[in-house]
């Protein structure tokens, strides 16, 4: 074997110390180019919550500079497989930690994202700052140049990141997927396309007022009376659930596992109700800033809400109410409105079941108004900021009165209403809905329409020790709503009992309610239907009876006295009838007749017991 002579030698050694400084260096540039990359956190699965944080500029609540208006902090999404993007925004985080330290300075600035697919995603980050640029729509000026300054080393970080397939089952919504509005009047899980039924309470409309978040709202001289202990509910918390700053939150987790474990599916709240009937819940440092955000509250709102979706809640978000519906702008859709409206999305709008409610009785209806209201443009104009701006598409609706017939028609940007009656029977529910679903379909934009206040405003839904039976709530608003073609029901409890929609704090007031909901959402389980192919034809049963049907293939019939009739003289066959108890639930029952022949009107009697309530009756062909 040749010996390597000292020149070879030399030359390889130099060769080898030329990689390791080549290798040096790319190292460094590697550290260098990654040096303000994203922290991300969350679980990397779909539907999931993904955060993205970035170290950003040092600032705090109340700087000079605003960091909520003066700073915008967007986020681009994209897969790389399908091309499916998304625009994100962000926001100020202040230490990254806030619910926990209730700091209000810091340098960490925040994105959440929920992918809707596996695989892998890149994002890319768009940072600038300059007056009011969060409520600017241009990118550029009118030379051509970018618009404000880009924030050093965050603006223009790219990544990417892998999402693998979602392990959660049962009522997580991570395991149905985010819900979605299809132009039909049913909401359906993108993940598994099924319908979803909403069903649960409307109040306390302050529900947010709850003692344990941060803030001085509890002790500022508005309304401190009103603010929420939620004690009865703190024996429902249990060992795991979450909790902020050693301890707190326990009371509030519990109300939302108490409902939970009734079954119901949906709460609803308001989330600035300043001038309003509470005036305790904003989402400010203080009753009278309005662009200053409380960023260790807000973490606090999250932690309740995170919760709440994996309980299987749908998330009824009340932005404003009639009495302070141009707080912010005199009525318009301004700068602070606009600001209002990006940090909820950016903060909240990644959750997989939720609804953007412009309002609670919205608009220019009342002799006086305590704030100037939003006429028919502005409220057209709040929708169409949520649809510009919500890169998840959630549900737009608005509360009446006033009523909705200058919003409808296919280029407005509502895909619903939140309705409410006013009689303290509940029989308009079932003949509003009708008429609205008919009107936005007729106007060419079918709505989905849920009853969110049935009932009137003194007394609603009562305390069970007022009326255990709710025998009016259950026919005319429960049955009622959904036999009319509604996709849900929340429930209103008025102002004349205890337990009212400013003073609950115990969901349990109306026990014997939830039950009765429950029964409604098992029975529309076990019957497993084409919902979406049913239509409502209460032509073919008696007055005051309810009918939701695919003729000549099913027909539900509420029998509001425990008897009455069906038309099927366009119909061949049989069919086959079963009984479901809508007071006390429990399996589909057998009455006097097993079957029914079609080509007349045949009656429907013979109930399993109880002949003289009302029964829900389920005929199926043969």
């Amino acid at each position: 074997m040749k010996k390597i002579s000292m020149t070879l030698k030399t030359k390889i050694l130099q060769f080898i110390i030329l990689l390791i400084f080549a290798s040096n260096i790319l190292t460094v540039k590697h550290a260098f180019a990654n040096e303000g990359a994203a922290k991300i956190t969350g679980e990397l699965k779909k539907w999931h919550k993904v955060t993205l944080t970035f170290d950003g500029p040092e600032t705090s609540e109340t700087a000079e500079v605003n960091p909520f208006m003066d700073y915008r902090l967007n986020v681009v999404f994209t897969h790389d497989e399908s091309g499916e993007s998304y625009k994100v925004p962000g926001y100020f985080a202040a230490d990254g930690n806030a619910g926990e330290t209730s700091a209000t300075s810091g340098n960490k600035w925040r994105v959440h994202f929920a992918p809707s697919e596996t695989g892998e995603w890149h994002y890319k980050v768009d940072f600038r700052t300059t007056k009011w640029i969060a409520v600017s729509e241009q990118d550029a000026n009118p030379w051509g140049d970018p618009k404000g300054e880009a924030v050093e080393g965050v603006d223009g970080i790219e990544g990417t990141f892998q999402v693998a397939k979602s392990d959660k089952t049962g009522r997580d919504n991570r395991a149905r997927g985010r819900l979605q509005y299809d132009g039909t009047r049913y909401l359906k899980w993108a993940e598994t396309g099924e319908i979803f039924l909403k069903v649960g309470p409307d109040s306390p409309e302050n529900f947010l007022a709850y003692e344990e978040f941060d803030g001085n709202f509890q002790s500022d001289g508005h309304k401190d009376d009103l603010v929420k202990t939620w004690e009865a509910h703190l024996k429902d918390w249990n060992e795991g659930d979450p909790v902020w700053k050693n301890g707190k939150g326990k009371a509030i987790i519990g109300a939302i596992n108490y409902l939970a474990s009734k079954e119901m599916n949906a709460f609803s709240f308001l989330t600035m109700n300043i001038v309003g009937d509470d005036q305790n819940v904003f989402p400010f440092i203080d009753y009278d800033t309005y662009d200053r955000y409380d960023c260790s509250k807000l973490d606090q709102w999250e932690v309740v809400f995170e919760h709440a979706g994996k309980q299987g809640m749908f998330l009824h978000f009340k932005l404003m109410e009639q009495e302070n519906q141009g707080l912010l702008d005199n009525g318009g859709i301004g700068a602070k409105t606009q600001l209002y409206y990006r940090e909820i999305l950016a903060r909240f709008g990644h959750h997989l079941a939720l609804n953007w409610n412009i309002g609670e009785e919205f608009g220019d209806w009342a002799e006086e108004h305590i704030t100037p209201p939003l006429n028919a443009v502005q409220r057209r104009a709040a929708a169409e900021y949520l649809y510009n701006h919500d890169p998840y598409q959630h549900h737009r609706v608005i509360h009446n009165p006033p009523m909705f017939d200058d919003l409808l028609g296919p280029d407005s940007k509502y895909t619903g209403v939140s309705l409410q009656t006013g009689h303290p029977d509940f029989r308009a529910v079932h003949g509003q809905i009708l008429n609205w679903m008919k009107k936005s379909e007729k106007a060419g934009k079918q709505w989905a329409i849920a009853i969110d206040e049935p009932g009137d405003a003194r007394f609603a839904l009562v305390p069970d020790d007022v009326d255990p039976a709710k025998d009016n709530a259950r026919i005319n608003g429960l049955w009622g709503a959904f036999t009319a073609g509604a996709w849900g029901a929340e429930w209103y409890f008025g102002y004349d009992n205890p337990h009212s929609d400013l003073t609950c704090q115990d969901y349990r007031s109306r026990d014997l309610f939830w039950d009765q909901c429950k029964h409604l959402l098992h029975f529309f389980k076990k019957i497993d239907i084409p919902l979406g192919e049913t239509e409502n034809h209460d032509n073919l049963v008696q007055k005051d009876d309810y009918c939701l049907a695919i003729p000549g293939e099913m027909y539900i019939v509420v029998l509001r006295n425990g008897s009455g009739t069906i038309n099927l003289e366009n119909q061949n066959g049989e069919f086959s009838v079963n009984w479901f108890d809508p007071r006390n639930g429990g399996n589909l029952q057998t009455g006097a007749f097993k079957t029914v022949k079609a080509g007349k009107i045949q009656e429907i009697k013979g109930a399993p017991s109880e002949p003289e309530k009302d029964w829900v009756v389920y005929l199926q062909k043969l």
